[in-house]
C-alpha cells in the first residue's frame, strides 16, 4: 500500500525543482555533490544505509580492512548539504508520466518520490550466466554481506581442515576456486595465497597453512586480460610466482558444495574438489533496471544495461538519466571513474538547465584515469594512457589512487595505517566474522 508522497526537502519552495537519485554508489554520490550549490532540492534513495567503496571489497573478505574502513554512512557524507535528503528505500517502480518513483521500506510498505529530474545509478549484481543455483555455493563479491560471507567461509575452512585427520577430504577444504580472472578475482587470489603464506602460516598445529591451493579460473588466455599483453604477462608470472594455479581458457560449468566442473577448449570436463569457491566471473543488472526499462519504454543489452543518448539521457526521456555501470554508451566499461564522471555530467546538465543557460545537451566525454589491479605486496599493476606500470612502483600508484577515492580523512587514513603495519608484519586484524551452526 501507498503511505503518501513525501514532500521535497530544502526550503520546499514550488520554485525549485527535485531531483531524486536512485543509488548512493559513486555515480549517485558525485551527482548529489555536483548539485550542492544548485537551487534544486534532492532526494538521494538508496536501498543500504552506506556508500561502499567496492574495489577493495575482497580486502574486507580477506581480513585485511574492515566493513567500517571502506564505508561511509551516506548521511554523514550529506549532512552538510542542506538541500540534499537521504532516504533508505528499494526503489521498485518509475512512472514518467506522473513523474513519481516508488520505492519500498524494510518492512514492505512503500511510499512515492515526485521528480523534475531523475538519475539513475542503481549498478549491477553477480552474474551467474543462468545458473542461479550456483549462487548459494559460490557468493560473488559485490556487497558487504558477500565480503564478511567469503570472510567466514576462507576463515572457516582453515579451521575445519585443522580437525580433519583424512589427507583426501583435508585437501578439499585447503583448496580455493575463483572464478573470473578479472581485478577482483587475481586480487582475492593473490589475497588468499599471502594470507595463507604469510598472515597464517604458523598460527595451526596439524596443518600448514601454505599448503592451501588456490585455483583461478577464467575464458580468457590470461588474467587481467584488459590490462594488455604486457601486463597480463607480468600479472600471470606474479601469480604463479605467488603459488596461484591458473586454469586459463576454461568455461565453469557447474559449482556444488564440495568443488566446480571446468570444461578446456577442447570441450573436455574436469572435476575440482574445492570445499570455498567464489565467483567473480560476471555481471548483471539489478532487477530494478528491468522495471525501469520497460517503464520507460527503452531496450536492454544482455547483461541488462540501458543504451543512452550522447549525453547520458534515456531515449526518450530528456528528464531521466542513466549513469554507471547500468549504462551502455560506447563500451564503458563498469568501472567507479566512469560513474563518477558520469554523476558529474547528468547533475552538470541539470545545473544547467536551472541556471536557464543553453538547453542543448552536452555530450558526455569520459577520461580515462586508468586500471589498476593488487597483486601481493608490494606488486600491482597500473595502466593509465600509454602509461604501464608494475612492482613496487605499480604499488604505490595503485595506492595513491584508491586513497583518493576512499571517502573520508579517517577511512583513508586508517586505510593507510592498517596497510603499513599488515606490510611490516604481515598480520591481518579484521578476521572476526558471524559464524553459522557448527
Amino acid at each position: 500500500m501507498l503511505s503518501g508522497e513525501l514532500q521535497t526537502v530544502g526550503t520546499g519552495s514550488a520554485q525549485r525543482s527535485r531531483v531524486v537519485i536512485i543509488g548512493g554508489g559513486f555515480g549517485g554520490m558525485f551527482a548529489a555533490r555536483r548539485l550542492r550549490h544548485t537551487r534544486v532540492d534532492v532526494v538521494l534513495l538508496d536501498r543500504e544505509t552506506s556508500h561502499l567503496f567496492q574495489p577493495l571489497l575482497y580486502q574486507c573478505a580477506t581480513g585485511l580492512l574492515s566493513e567500517g574502513q571502506i564505508s561511509t554512512p551516506l548521511r554523514t557524507m550529506q549532512h552538510r548539504q542542506r538541500n540534499t535528503k537521504v532516504l533508505l528505500g528499494a526503489a521498485t517502480g518509475v512512472d514518467p508520466a506522473s513523474r513519481t518513483v516508488t520505492a519500498a521500506r524494510a518492512d514492505g510498505t512503500t511510499f512515492s518520490l515526485p521528480y523534475d529530474y531523475l538519475i539513475v545509478a542503481v549498478g549491477m549484481r553477480q552474474s551467474y550466466f543462468g545458473h542461479e543455483e550456483f549462487a548459494s555455493f559460490a557468493p560473488g563479491m559485490k556487497t558487504l554481506e558477500d565480503a564478511l560471507t567469503i570472510r567466514r567461509r576462507i576463515y572457516s575452512a582453515f579451521e575445519m581442515a585443522e580437525t580433519i585427520a583424512n589427507p583426501e577430504e583435508r585437501a578439499g577444504w585447503l583448496t580455493f576456486a575463483i572464478t573470473g580472472a578479472g581485478p577482483t578475482g587475481v586480487e582475492l587470489a593473490g589475497q588468499i595465497r599471502d594470507l595463507a603464506t604469510l598472515t597464517i602460516a604458523r598460527e595451526f598445529r596439524t596443518i600448514d597453512p601454505r599448503e592451501a591451493r588456490v585455483l583461478l579460473f577464467d575464458g580468457q588466455d590470461a588474467p587481467l586480460s584488459s590490462f594488455g599483453r604486457k601486463l597480463s604477462s607480468r600479472a600471470a608470472r606474479q601469480l604463479i610466482k605467488l603459488g596461484v594455479e591458473l586454469h586459463m581458457g576454461t568455461r565453469v560449468v557447474d559449482v556444488d558444495g564440495g568443488g566446480l566442473t571446468a570444461t578446456d577448449g577442447d570441450g573436455i570436463a574436469v572435476r575440482y574438489p574445492a570445499r570455498t569457491v567464489i565467483w567473480t566471473a560476471g555481471v548483471e543488472a539489478v532487477a530494478f533496471v528491468r522495471t525501469l526499462a520497460e517503464a520507460l519504454d527503452v531496450e536492454q543489452d544482455r547483461t541488462g544495461r540501458i543504451a543512452v543518448n550522447p549525453d547520458l539521457t534515456a531515449p526518450g526521456h530528456d528528464n531521466v538519466w542513466i549513469i554507471g555501470d547500468i549504462m551502455e554508451r560506447d563500451g564503458l566499461p563498469g568501472v567507479a571513474e566512469v560513474a563518477m564522471q558520469g554523476g558529474m555530467h547528468a547533475a552538470g546538465e541539470i545545473h544547467r538547465r536551472i541556471q536557464g543557460q543553453s538547453r542543448e545537451p552536452e555530450v558526455f566525454r569520459y577520461r580515462d584515469l586508468g586500471s589498476a589491479a593488487y597483486i601481493s605486496r608490494f606488486h600491482a599493476l597500473v595502466k593509465v594512457g600509454p602509461l604501464k606500470l608494475s612492482g613496487l612502483v605499480g604499488w604505490v600508484f595503485w595506492a595513491v589512487i584508491h586513497l583518493s577515492f576512499l571517502v573520508g580523512i579517517r577511512n583513508r587514513l586508517s586505510a593507510v595505517t592498517t596497510w603499513l603495519f599488515a606490510l611490516s608484519r604481515g598480520r591481518r586484524m579484521e578476521r572476526a566474522f558471524p559464524q553459522r551452526d557448527l
